[in-house]
């Protein structure tokens, strides 16, 4: 069907040049632009070279690559690079592109695909027809006129989220710009701002709770607004306010060090990606307060905390979700110290499924399980099982004025073990310590007796379970002499204290950090608090702190667990 309109849509006189063209606004990878100019190209975690030196020759690697490539994001690299070679190499590939597949043929035509590869052929036009780029011109004006009237016909076949936003967004920049395109802004306008009614939410979040997809949803929208506004078009109320509910919302996911939470399968970002959208939106304000898209964040002088506090997305939005909940990053300054591992998506399957695992967080999990399945979408790693999604999460948010801290639990292993999951974490309010507490509860009869029915199992020797902190590879770390703690020096010099009550094993073993645009998985560290459950309560204690300045957070820590099962 795709295929169909794109071939019908070369019926239409092509556009002759544009009426205007928005400013350049997508921002690329200088490094990744270098790695194409020297004929690397990274495809499923690996490097390729093709023999020919062409994007277009490497070869079948699924729809994955399909979205990549020829959604055109390479151009953003190239043009960050903006050298003549980089054109120069644009300029061939957009041009074997419009030979191969010009004519809606093959992959790449899908609304939210070409959606994206409209924008950057708009952005970069200056770029890819100034010098010997003029004489693929006509081609290029006959393609994007294709593209256009597909949009116009395909938008709706788009899913709600990203893919719908960017062919809309797409449709507007070609109405705008082209010449006898402009019939296609009102309608495609109209559905935007009842996209952004129906899909972002009161809170300004989306339905896959992906931090990084938020903010390509508000880049898009802000791009939109702007193209429309430059042409003397007033964006839609409800277009607008979208805009302005997402702002406090991406606030309220980034750390100390500009960068997002990474969490369901998002990255950090690209670097100042997020400072450009939030300044163009004109949106002022603080992060949002309390829950944002199902996250807590606490600040206190230069750190920052980010939990997971809600149940991982559902139905349709579980494709790429991560079994996360209450787990945390931790950011010093402009210095990442407790991660999660990451999107493994760009290094094959399994390291997609290993990243989507509860063990690859930082959070508690019990051996060999982890706290979500997501419908059966999900598998684990070897002897890994995966339990049901976890109930609404409870959640209380302190307002204690000398500490920002929150307690919550998730059910998410009560149906195999008949535990729930309660973490308690505390921020100092200079910044300089955290406490946390975790604990295994069976809360209920019925929970109990399958508690007891584990135990059993288990021949009575508890039910073992890992409390991990993964780290950041910048982070050097060493266990001391006695076991009892671990220091952690980050590059800017600092040095944090990982301390714990006793009642767990410390050891500190190998982890990955999974980073979109790396080759490989790179090696790190990570904390590792083991122990067993054998009652119907366990609890682990443990303070991260700034060597010079540890606090006696473990104080606040003695209390009862029925006070601590009562909060949740």
């Amino acid at each position: 069907m795709n295929r169909y309109h794109a071939r019908r849509a070369g019926w239409v006189r092509p556009a002759t040049g544009f009426v205007s063209q928005p400013e350049p606004r997508s921002i690329g990878r200088y490094a990744r632009g270098k790695q194409l100019c020297a004929g690397n190209f990274l495809v499923a975690g690996r490097v390729v070279e093709a023999p020919d030196g062409s994007i277009w020759n490497l070869g079948d690697f699924g729809p994955a690559f399909d979205n990549e490539f020829h959604g055109f994001g390479w151009l953003d690299d190239l043009a960050a690079v903006g050298n003549r070679q980089a054109r120069l190499l644009a300029q061939r590939w957009t041009a074997e592109w419009l030979a191969r597949y010009g004519t809606g043929r093959g992959p790449g035509w899908t609304a939210d695909i070409t959606g994206r590869r409209v924008i950057r052929w708009i952005n970069h036009a200056v770029f890819l027809l100034q010098g010997d780029g003029s004489a693929m011109s006509d081609d290029y004006y006959r393609s994007l006129t294709r593209q256009t009237i597909f949009l116009s016909r395909r938008w709706k076949a788009a899913a709600h989220g990203v893919p719908r936003f960017e062919a809309l967004t797409g449709l507007i920049y070609a109405g705008l710009s082209l010449i006898g395109m402009e019939e296609h802004v009102e309608p495609a306008e109209q559905a935007l701002a009842r996209d952004c009614n129906a899909h972002v939410d009161s809170a300004g979040g989306i339905r896959t709770r992906n931090p990084e997809e938020l903010l390509e949803v508000f880049t898009l929208l802000g791009w939109a607004a702007q193209a429309l506004s430059e042409a003397g078009n007033d964006p839609a109320p409800d277009h607008l306010a979208a805009i302005e509910r997402i702002a406090p919302t991406l606030r309220a996911l980034r750390h100390s060090d500009g960068g997002l939470a990474r969490f369901h399968g998002g990255g950090r970002g690209l670097e100042g990606r997020l400072d450009s959208a939030l300044a163009a939106s004109g949106v002022r304000g603080r992060a949002r307060m309390g829950l944002a898209m199902g996250f807590v964040r606490l600040q206190a002088g230069r750190t920052s905390v980010v939990v997971d506090a809600a149940e991982p997305p559902a139905d349709g939005a579980s494709a790429q979700a991560h079994a996360s909940t209450l787990a945390f990053e931790l950011t010093s300054g402009r210095r990442p110290v407790i991660v999660n591992c990451g999107d493994g998506r760009q290094f094959g399957p399994e390291w997609a499924r290993a990243g989507r695992a509860t063990a690859s967080h930082s959070v508690l999990a019990i051996e060999g399980y982890s706290s979500s399945r997501f419908g059966g979408a999900m598998r684990g790693g070897a002897g890994e099982v995966l339990v049901d999604r976890p109930g609404p999460v409870k959640l209380q948010i302190g307002t204690d004025a000398a500490e920002a801290g929150f307690v919550a639990g998730h059910d998410g292993y009560v149906a195999t073990h008949g535990l729930t999951h309660v973490r308690q974490i505390e921020l100092a309010q200079n910044g300089r310590g955290v406490a946390g507490e975790d604990m295994l509860a069976a809360i209920e009869d019925a929970h109990r007796t399958a508690f007891d029915k584990a135990m059993d199992r288990m021949r009575l020797q508890g039910i073992p379970f890992q409390i991990r902190f993964h780290l950041h590879p910048d982070v050097d770390a060493e266990l001391d002499m006695g076991g009892n703690a671990v220091s952690m020096v980050l590059k800017s010099g600092e040095v944090w204290i990982f301390r714990h009550d006793g009642a767990a094993k410390l050891t500190l073993e190998p982890s990955v950090y999974l980073e979109k645009a790396r080759i490989k998985p790179r090696a790190t560290k990570q904390v590792v608090l083991s122990s067993r459950a054998i009652r119907y309560a366990t609890r682990v204690r443990w303070t991260l702190a700034k060597a010079q300045d540890t606090p006696s957070h473990l104080r606040d820590l003695e209390r009862d667990d029925s006070e601590i099962l009562e909060q949740t």
